[in-house]
């Protein structure tokens, strides 16, 4: 089932998980499935583009993931429940893959800026949501608008927590906080709508969880 071959019926979508290269959209009996499968990034990923060096079954980035978005799950955070993890070893490397519950009717909140701006109560709602998970410890390592995710109703989800964790209070909370201020500049300069409003909104949401 981790292979895409096995999909008689899916369909592809770059980056529709968080992460790097395309994730894979399935159907299994009536629940909707998503499939990753793990890729590098940076100058490492020039060369060992899906190969991880092997450190034992429980620190295989798709077993850490699955742990932790079980945990998450079990609390009612707004992050996909895991459903199965895989590694598949060969000699000092393995290849990773990784299935969730498909998040229904969700796009990229930086989809949602580029098409009309967002109103301050869903960047309040962005706040909360990202205060959730600082409030109960867990640390993002790659807090952008491409993994916040909004669905019709404007609920928020939080992707893509390879290499995240479990941390207590500290500065990794700001610093979770200014690696998205800098993608929401970094998008506003693509003519995305992105305000000092719309910030102070955020951090207001925020402030409910986290003071």
């Amino acid at each position: 089932m981790f292979e895409p071959a096995y999909w008689s019926e899916s369909y592809t979508v770059p980056g529709y998980s968080g992460g790097r290269g395309a994730t894979l959209l399935v159907q299994h009996e009536d629940m909707d499935w998503v499939l990753r499968h793990y890729h590098r990034g940076g100058f490492v990923g020039r060369f060992l583009a899906d190969q991880f060096i092997w450190l034992g079954k429980h620190a295989t980035r798709p077993f850490r993931e699955w742990d932790l978005l079980y945990e998450m799950s079990q609390q009612g955070l707004p992050a996909p429940a895991p459903v199965a993890a895989r590694y598949v070893r060969s000699g000092a490397w393995y290849t990773a893959d990784l299935i969730t519950v498909r998040l229904p009717d969700v796009v990229p909140f930086s989809n949602r800026l580029s098409e009309a701006g967002v109103e301050p109560q869903v960047w309040t709602d962005v706040g909360r949501c990202i205060g959730r998970f600082h409030a109960a410890g867990y640390f993002h390592a790659d807090l952008s608008t491409h993994n916040l995710q909004i669905d019709t109703a404007n609920r928020i989800y939080l992707l893509d927590w390879d290499r995240g964790g479990k941390r207590p209070d500290g500065n990794w909370r700001q610093r979770n906080l200014d690696r998205l201020h800098r993608s929401c500049v970094k998008i506003s300069r693509d003519g995305l709508k992105f305000q000092a409003d719309d910030w102070q909104a955020l951090q207001a949401g925020y402030r409910e969880y986290c003071s």
